[in-house]
């Protein structure tokens, strides 16, 4: 019986060891973020001018305010999700978007749907933060109904 009861606590101390291991593997994105155009990929679409990425992560909630310049103007969107995988709808310039975000080890996973002009329009980023916690990456795989293309978005950053 002591036998049992020792095999189980250390059991039970192995697990809590590996979800405490998992819960600290997930990078705080937590800050102020400036696009980096020289690091950034954007193929054959022209980049935007500028980019600041605000965000402020809090246990399993994401908020993100991005203030985008280009050559239609400047465009600021407030996008929230939950890190847990649940769905959410974001209210955007041109419409809703309906998405879910989720932990891949230490990579954040935002899918993201949305329809235009009877058109629909997916986005699957990955986030992944550098050791240091300087540099956010985050690789986009956009499906349109006449093609398919990747970008890839380096910030730096700020505060």
């Amino acid at each position: 019986m002591l036998r049992r009861l020792v095999l189980f606590g250390t059991f039970l101390a192995a697990v809590f060891l590996l979800i405490g291991d998992a819960h600290a593997a997930t990078p705080n994105f937590s800050g102020e973020w400036k696009f980096n155009p020289a690091k950034s990929n954007f193929g054959s679409f022209p980049a935007p001018q500028s980019i600041v990425r605000k965000i402020t992560q809090r246990g399993s909630k994401l908020s993100m305010t991005n203030t985008q310049k280009g050559a239609q103007g400047e465009v600021t969107t407030e996008l929230v999700y939950s890190t847990d995988g649940k769905a959410v709808t974001n209210k955007a310039q041109g419409g809703e978007f309906k998405g879910s975000a989720q932990w891949i080890g230490d990579k954040l996973l935002i899918e993201s749907s949305r329809e235009a002009n009877g058109a629909s329009l997916t986005q699957k980023d990955i986030w992944t933060l550098s050791a240091d916690g300087k540099t956010l990456t985050v690789e986009s795989h956009v499906t349109l109904p006449n093609g398919e293309f990747d970008i890839k978005q380096v910030f730096d950053k700020e505060k």
